[in-house]
């Protein structure tokens, strides 16, 4: 039988020298990381994003230091005085990672869903992996939110429980402008009936689902679920029913959204939650036929090489799960891989197609279509000159020229 834990048990369970995982995103377990303050020479792993997670846990005492897979701004001082490193690595990969490495303690968050079953919360990304790779796990378990359904049973596999009211991290809804507007109505005209969609969060996305309410029997296999998906899967145009596999289930690694995601989620069992062996793993992925890719980018070069993760000189994202599902659109029949970004940056100052990007994220190879809002480049079987000539014909027109001149 697990046993609960107070602070002073909590804090007794660590040494220097320890190498700490704590999950993120939507499922961080604040709770316990407000406890751990001044505790020496602690390795931290974790995964943030900026918006939801806010700590540098290198920070919690002396000597801590800490990998991150992500960059957010509130890492910043931690990179500079060398406490945290940054690893370049897509998802899949980081799931293997964590699974070989040698974990001394995990530190997830759960909650009890609708029937009284402790589930790990909104964000199963790594979950399995980290449970199998710890020595020692210790499960928050909050009752301020209420566990999806869907989401993966704690049931024995944590070691100890400590209490509190974390509530679950809620990622604010971004407002549809103009520009996302004119993006996701061309992304959405290239979205057939019955296609299987892995999508990312953000205004362009939000407005390329948005667009699809006339279509029919789409699919969700995804990194995450937000509330634009939420509303094709009450509507019934996302049902899942031509997947080949997981038919009529909505496949996904986190919950990234509001309150009222968070509340459907609660008794919708036609959405499940897996780690990223399974939502970015190719052999999976290739079995779902018509599988679309939407991501965005930083910047793309005319050999169509993207970069998602750098500006001058800065990391300032990570590489993320993008590359994993642009790559299983390539086994996946009827499978295609789409960007989408606008054609310029810093209120128009700056041009996103370029002549060549400041960091390779995805190859040339992995993309087959750039949407900006000045139009749809198809590269697929593209050859050289042809890719540059259709990507110079979507970046903005105050651009056009100086590109050609390149």
């Amino acid at each position: 039988m697990t046993d609960w834990i107070d602070r002073e048990q909590l804090r007794a369970l660590f040494k220097p020298g320890d190498t700490v995982y704590v999950g993120a995103t939507t499922n961080e377990p604040h709770g316990l990381l407000d406890q751990l303050g001044g505790l020496s020479g602690l390795h931290f792993i974790q995964q943030p994003i900026g918006v939801v997670n806010k700590r540098d846990l290198s920070a919690v005492g002396d000597n801590c230091t800490q990998d991150t897979f992500f960059m957010t701004g509130y890492l910043k001082e931690g990179v500079a005085s060398g406490r945290v490193k940054f690893i370049p690595m897509q998802m899949r990969a980081i799931y293997t990672h964590l699974a070989e490495r040698s974990i001394d303690v995990t530190l997830l968050l759960a909650a009890k869903d609708i029937n009284g079953d402790l589930r790990f919360g909104m964000n199963n990304d790594y979950v399995t992996a980290a449970l199998g790779s710890s020595k020692i796990t210790i499960v928050e378990v909050s009752d301020a939110f209420i566990s999806p359904i869907g989401s993966l049973l704690v049931a024995d596999q944590a070691d100890y429980f400590y209490a509190s009211n974390t509530p679950a991290g809620v990622y604010p809804i971004t407002e549809i402008d103009d520009v996302s507007r004119t993006i996701g109505k061309l992304v959405s005209d290239l979205i057939r009936d019955g296609d299987c969609i892995q999508t990312g969060v953000g205004a362009v996305p939000a407005a390329i689902l948005s667009g699809l309410t006339d279509r029919s029997d789409l699919g969700l296999h995804s990194g995450l679920i937000d509330d634009s998906a939420m509303k094709l899967i009450k509507a019934g145009n996302m049902n899942g029913r031509c997947k080949n596999i997981d038919k009529g289930i909505h496949m996904t690694g986190m919950a990234m959204g509001g309150l009222e995601l968070f509340d459907w989620l609660k008794d919708e069992k036609s959405v499940q939650f897996k780690s990223a062996d399974y939502t970015h793993e190719m052999s999976i992925i290739q079995q779902l036929d018509n599988f679309v890719s939407i991501n965005s980018a930083v910047e793309i070069d005319l050999f169509g090489q993207i970069n998602a993760e750098v500006v001058n000189g800065k990391q300032i994202s990570g590489t993320g799960g993008s590359v994993d599902f642009m790559r299983a659109t390539k086994s996946s029949k009827g499978g295609r891989s789409i960007v989408a970004l606008s054609a310029t940056a810093r209120k128009g100052t700056i041009s996103r197609i370029v002549n060549k990007v400041e960091m390779v994220t995805a190859l040339r190879t992995d993309v087959d279509i750039v949407v900006t809002e000045f139009g749809v480049a198809n590269l697929k079987s593209a050859s050289l000159a042809e890719r540059a000539e259709a990507l110079i014909a979507v970046a903005h027109p105050d651009f056009r020229d100086q590109l050609k001149s390149s």
